[in-house]
């Protein structure tokens, strides 16, 4: 008995050794991946100087992200040295938290080198992005003290460099093959044109000069529109004309005829990295056109239901030229627009208990979409809080051309933008101080878009959706996200025309014209990041459905919403691991 004993005191010493030997290995390895994590993150700051601001850091307030070929080949090699460090790592030598820290990481750095390696950096300018839209970067500044003028002032001396940059890249790519497509880049030129100004106080860059505070004493105040109005005449108008003349001279005729990436050069590769990249899946673009098509079907027959409803003659299409055209559903002018999409915003939020434990502390605010950009942006989007508190999220609307603006679609489009979608996601995100800052500033776009569109059905536990018109609305949203399956596979890999895309769009959704030529040409701008929508929504979907199946009576929305939010935005593989632990241990 004796020795029983004893031998079993021996072991249940020798296992408590290994115990700490193996928990001390495991710090030590944890503490090595964040090193590598915060060293990452130092260089993102001081590689990208416009985020800077985000964390209540203004050093880079003079400064513009280096967009040259150089600057791109240092950040490659960069990052796969943050690889090589990461990988000789081993994953099980981790705590579960590092893993996925390391893992989430490693995804971004190899998403980013591929990216790189298929020349994607050579195709920076669509109609939606790029240095023609950079006055808009003074929405994000405070614009408080004669520093921060001075500081825009240094950026705007500064911002023919980065245009000769663009310029740099732009010829690469024609040399490498890798050229947006010339009806995307028809519409750039004219853009560059509403830059250069005659009158510099009617330039867009000069907006943040018109109301300086008070606190700014008179004279300097007049200094410093003086000195705008000096650059913006005598250094932006001729960089903007000399870049605006390259794109027309050289860029489009260089530009490729097909939308499609896959008629480029290795573009069907390209193309299914990117696939690969935005849905964190291993699906292939067959596939995703599959679902897409699968779920066109099924949203249309749920659509065709309203229709016999609201005891309306005619076929769906029919109905659709119907909402697109019949005056009942749209606001007369900006102003009234507006007003609708605050109402709708103020019903939203009390709402939310009835849906979630945890709420965000950071507020959020509606705005018009700048008005020197919306025609040619999509009908609203989402600008997430300051890091660091100072700047709330802003949900911003489309207010041009009020008349293809409808009003079935404006609560279905509000809770994907603002509360539950987009604010309340990020915004929790943001406050997860526990995650590195690379977690909390996760740009996961299956998880942040499909959470958005998942919010869309949360709307009925709003009490949203009361009339068959805004049901039809949220019908009209879910079908326009699978019809992006469809048309943005169909163009990048299965060689479809710019036509045959919007007809396929036309025949489905009943958005207006103008919205579907818009949201065509930024899938062709921006090849597989409309994948990420449909995709992600269906994969949070089906977690909801099995938890709901497994825990019967007993399932709570609120913890379910609460732990899908509750480590930021993740890929969707991660996400299905947490959640299926999560549902493990309910079912205890």
């Amino acid at each position: 008995m004796f020795i029983r004993c004893v031998h079993a005191n021996f072991i249940r010493l020798l296992l408590a050794a290994l115990l700490t030997l193996t928990s001390g290995f495991s710090s030590a390895q944890d503490a090595a991946v964040n090193t590598i994590i915060d060293k990452h993150w130092a260089w993102v700051l001081s590689e990208y100087p416009e985020m800077r601001l985000e964390y209540g850091d203004r050093s880079g307030n003079r400064q513009w992200t280096d967009v040259s070929p150089k600057a791109h080949e240092a950040r490659h090699k960069s990052l796969q040295s943050f690889i090589k460090q990461l990988t000789a790592i081993e994953p099980s030598s981790l705590s579960e938290s590092a893993q996925l820290n390391r893992a989430m990481l490693l995804r971004d750095l190899r998403d980013d080198t591929e990216a790189f390696e298929n020349g994607m950096h050579l195709m920076p300018v669509n109609m939606r992005s790029g240095p023609q839209h950079r006055h808009g970067m003074a929405e994000r500044l405070p614009f408080e003290t004669e520093q921060d003028y001075r500081d825009w002032l240094a950026r705007l001396q500064a911002l023919p460099s980065q245009l000769d940059q663009y310029q740099l890249l732009l010829e690469q790519g024609i040399a490498n093959q890798r050229t947006q497509a010339q009806i995307v880049m028809q519409r750039v030129p004219d853009q560059i044109d509403r830059v250069v100004t005659e009158d510099p106080t009617q330039n867009p860059f000069y907006k943040a000069f018109i109301n300086i505070p008070e606190s700014i004493d008179a004279v300097t105040a007049s200094e410093l529109r003086a000195e705008a109005q000096a650059i913006i005449t005598g250094v932006l108008n001729p960089a903007y004309r000399d870049f605006g003349q390259f794109m027309r001279d050289t860029y489009l005729p260089a530009s490729r005829k097909e939308p499609g990436l896959g008629s480029l050069p290795e573009g069907k590769a390209a193309y299914r990295q990117r696939a690969a990249s935005f849905t964190t899946t291993s699906l292939s673009p067959e596939e995703i056109h599959q679902i897409g098509l699968d779920e066109v079907a099924r949203i249309r027959h749920e659509m065709e239901t309203v229709i016999d409803e609201v005891g309306f003659e005619g076929d769906i299409q029919a109905f659709n030229s119907f909402l697109r055209t019949d005056p009942q559903f749209y606001y007369e002018t900006p102003e009234a627009l507006l007003e609708g999409y605050q109402a709708i915003s103020k019903r939203l939020d009390p709402q939310l208990v009835k849906l979630f434990g945890k709420l965000p502390r950071m507020p959020y605010g509606v705005r018009p979409i700048p008005a020197a950009i919306a025609p040619d942006t999509t009908t609203a989007y989402y600008m997430r809080p300051a890091a660091d508190g100072t700047r709330p999220g802003w949900y911003y609307v489309n207010l041009h051309r009020p008349e293809v603006r409808p009003k079935f679609e404006m609560e279905v489009l509000s809770v994907h933008e603002s509360v539950p979608g987009h604010h309340l996601q990020i915004a929790l995100a943001q406050e997860l101080g526990e995650l590195p800052e690379f977690r909390r500033n996760s740009s996961v776009t299956a998880f942040i878009e499909g959470w958005g569109l998942y919010s869309e059905r949360l709307g009925y536990d709003m009490g949203l959706y009361q009339d068959p018109y805004s049901r039809y609305g949220q019908l009209v949203y879910d079908m326009w996200r699978a019809v992006r399956l469809v048309v943005d596979t169909g163009m990048h890999y299965f060689g479809w025309s710019r036509e045959q895309a919007i007809d396929y769009f036309k025949a489905n959704a009943a958005k207006t014209e103008a919205d579907i030529v818009n949201e065509i040409d930024r899938y062709i701008g921006w090849p597989g990041q409309a994948l990420a929508y449909k995709i992600g929504q269906l994969k949070i979907l089906a977690l909801r459905t099995e938890a709901e199946q497994t825990l019967g009576d007993n399932f709570d929305i609120r913890a379910f919403h609460d732990e899908l939010l509750g480590a930021g935005a993740i890929p969707l593989d991660a996400l299905e691991v947490r959640m299926r632990e999560w549902l493990t241990a309910q079912s205890k």
